[in-house]
């Protein structure tokens, strides 16, 4: 970790000119081809030339730093390349065609792959981030090289996003604490993983950072003095032992601390594990002593050994942790590893790289990153980018739980974990038509969360089917997709059959009967139109209430007498729409459906979203279009074909309500400085929740009335700087 009084943005040095990426290269691939790399920084710099950064730099600055990034894992030439031309096709008039001409297939797929989605207009900035995820996704499982040139480039905007926008740094540092740190991790490149989350935590949080960093850098001599001891000690008994190795000491990085201390709600005087020891040593068997031996220096602390040597990780790292009682009863961490290990897991996929011919991974190493296939697979079953992003968010979590099948085969899942994600990790069908569980052979309930070491036995019946609740009870992306495809699916008959009943009750008003005009171009021209592929998806939307059966009957009889009387049984949908743009809102409407203003909006309760958020909107019974926030997960849980567009006006007419949940040190006058701070910014506080914790932690939940996202963001802000307070985050329940 970078010293306490040091940026992590200063961690490794900035690369000034294309000598330095050359020098770096050298180091690892002294008969590598030079010269194709200086052809592509010549090329990046001319198709550059009088493009600035915010930073005032030369644009150049930011495809040579994504470059030496990429160095740092000493990467092939191909991607060091790739890194260099990767803004190129976006921002520039450099085309695909030219690059594949100058530099081969392999560059160009690379650079395509990180070339955001640019050509398509989307509703709003989450759907576009949702399928710029997608296409790397995508493109990932082709090449893997793809997301570690998207990782460099993520990891140099974070270095330099001081030059940002408050707003921009807020949203920037979020989607990389969701989506490329976790990226990081599964690929095993930890060195990456831990910048990535320590700039995050800076721009997310940039009071509890500081604050930190202060509170680290106080103790600095102290600790070195104390790392210098331990490691004095380790050394004399392993080689008394006759074991070669090489010892490491540090202290943890600020972001793994600030978890803890939110996790177990403590200050930073009260974390004692904050040290950290690695012992590197020449094998396996070597590992297992090493260990013996610490454990008979020190005591173990129970139920904080894992086995990650038996049992190695999915990215595959594989190292034994213990945590011990150290001298002076200080708590430290240790972890023991052999060498190879240590570059496994410092650089992960790429410590291992091996190249076909065309590029890609070999056989054994695919085979470790299986996880890998699951996560492109994922983007050919969910088609709504807001609910791709957050399968992938989902996805990206580590496993931390080991579990048995009873065969004693081992499965990984993330920590809460339940049977119904254990089912549909076996098999879809199984997952389907589950019923129950034994865990350790005691039958439990589904929602039963699961625990290192459980035995897992799955009891099924024919007759069941997945239920919505069951999404409630699962957190992996296979279980919650395949119970969604599965209701979905149900939900689409349902709508089909009333469709169908619908379209032909009123197609007999006319005296025509629905066959007699599904077919022709005319037909042929409509269903395309509106969307649909066949009769039975024209039948669907009509029960989804997206066309009404006299738009249809207006379309394909136009020569039909008008319909006398509304159906009785026309989709409720279709009703629904209708009444709702027929009232229109007593207030200035803040939220336009279909590019309308003037139809009958609500919002959902469940995630309350406020002007400045992303939002998708859906169909609803009786209550005209319903607004969810477009990351919200009860929102996954409604058909798409439900799903309609909106967005804000950009107008605020009017106040919306939030919750804003504060933890803070039980201290007196806390109270009135936070509300002094809600009435500085103009927020209004309705209600408020205030309790005590055990530990003397106060924690206050208020529920305020806003303008939009932005006018939430800098009330959060300020309220961190107050001195006493932990945490500060929105919360939508």
């Amino acid at each position: 970790m970078a010293d306490a009084n040091q940026d992590v943005s200063e961690k490794f040095k900035h690369i000034k000119t294309i000598e330095d990426l050359t020098a770096r290269i050298r180091e690892y691939h002294p008969q590598g081809d030079i010269k194709m790399i200086e052809r592509a920084y010549q090329i990046s710099e001319n198709a550059h030339k009088g493009q600035i950064r915010r930073s005032g730099e030369a644009y150049i600055s930011h495809p040579l730093n994504v470059a030496g990034i990429l160095t740092e894992l000493k990467l092939d030439l191909v991607t060091i390349a790739a890194g260099l031309l990767h803004d190129t096709v976006e921002d520039t008039h450099l085309t695909l065609e030219q690059i594949k001409a100058d530099f081969g297939p392999d560059v160009a797929e690379l650079v395509d792959g990180v070339t955001k989605i640019s050509q398509i207009k989307f509703s709003n900035t989450h759907a576009k981030q949702g399928e710029n995820i997608r296409k790397m996704i995508v493109a990932m499982g082709k090449d893997i090289r793809v997301v570690l040139v998207k990782i460099a480039d993520r990891l140099h905007n974070m270095r330099t996003l001081n030059h940002m926008s408050f707003e921009k740094q807020a949203r920037i540092a979020q989607e990389t604490l969701d989506i490329y740190a976790p990226l990081c991790s599964r690929l095993g490149v930890n060195t990456w993983k831990i910048e990535l989350e320590d700039l995050s935590f800076r721009y997310l949080k940039p009071d509890a950072y500081y604050d930190l960093v202060q509170k680290v850098s106080k103790k600095k001599k102290e600790r070195e003095k104390y790392i210098e001891e331990v490691k004095t000690i380790l050394n004399q008994n392993m080689k008394q032992a006759g074991i070669t190795c090489e010892i490491q000491g540090r202290p943890k990085h600020f972001y793994s601390i600030y978890k803890k201390m939110t996790a177990r709600n403590i200050d930073y005087d009260q974390i004692y594990d904050v040290l950290a020891f690695r012992i590197l040593v020449d094998s396996v068997a070597k590992c297992y002593e090493a260990l013996g031996i610490v454990h008979s220096l020190y005591k173990p602390i129970p139920g904080r050994f894992k086995d990650f040597i038996a049992m190695a990780k999915t990215n595959n790292y594989q190292s034994l942790h213990t945590a011990i009682i150290g001298p002076m009863a200080e708590q430290i961490e240790i972890q023991i590893r052999t060498h190879e290990m240590h570059l496994i897991a410092e650089r992960g996929i790429a410590a291992h790289w091996k190249y076909k011919e065309k590029g890609g991974i070999d056989q054994q190493t695919e085979k470790k990153f299986n996880w890998l296939r699951d996560l492109v697979s994922w983007h050919q079953q969910v088609h709504d980018s807001d609910e791709f992003l957050e399968t992938v968010k989902n996805d990206l979590f580590d496993s931390e739980i080991y579990v048995f099948t009873p065969k004693g085969e081992v499965r990984e899942f993330p920590e809460g974990a339940t049977p119904i994600d254990f089912a549909y990790a076996v098999h879809t069908d199984v997952g389907n038509r589950t019923v129950g569980a034994k865990v350790n052979g005691k039958i439990v309930p589904l929602k039963h969360k699961l625990r290192n070491g459980d035995r897992i036995e799955i009891l099924t019946s024919p007759t069941q089917t997945p239920h919505k609740d069951w999404l409630k009870y699962c957190i992996t992306s296979r279980a919650q997709s395949k119970i969604r495809s599965f209701i979905t699916a149900e939900e689409r008959k349902r709508a089909t059959h009333l469709g169908q009943e619908i379209l032909e009750k009123e197609f007999r008003k006319v005296g025509i009967a629905v066959n007699k005009v599904a077919k022709g171009l005319d037909y042929e021209k409509y269903i395309k139109e509106v969307g649909a592929s066949d009769i039975s998806e024209l039948y669907m939307l009509v029960g989804y209430g997206k066309i009404t059966p006299d738009k249809v009957i207006q379309r394909l009889a136009p020569d039909a007498k008008p319909v006398a009387a509304e159906s009785e049984k026309e989709s409720f949908l279709g009703k629904v729409f209708k009444e709702a743009l027929n009232r229109k809102k007593k207030s200035d409407a803040i939220i336009k459906v279909s590019g309308q203003t003037d139809i009958l909006v609500r919002y959902a309760r469940c995630c309350n979203p406020i002007p400045g958020d992303p939002i998708i909107g859906f169909i609803s019974r009786g209550r005209g279009v319903t607004v969810h926030q477009a990351s919200c997960t009860k929102a996954f849980q409604i058909d798409g074909q439900r799903k309609i567009d909106v967005e804000w006006t950009g107008t605020s007419s009017g106040i919306r309500h939030t919750k804003i949940k504060v933890v803070s040190q039980d201290a007196p006058g806390l109270l009135k400085l936070m509300s002094e701070t809600f009435t500085n910014n103009g927020v209004n506080i309705a209600n408020a929740q205030i309790r005590t914790t055990k530990d003397n932690k106060g924690v206050c939940i208020f529920d305020v009335t806003v303008k939009d996202t932005k006018q939430v963001l800098k009330v959060i802000a300020d309220l961190q700087k107050i001195k006493g307070i932990l945490d500060v985050e929105r919360v939508n329940a």
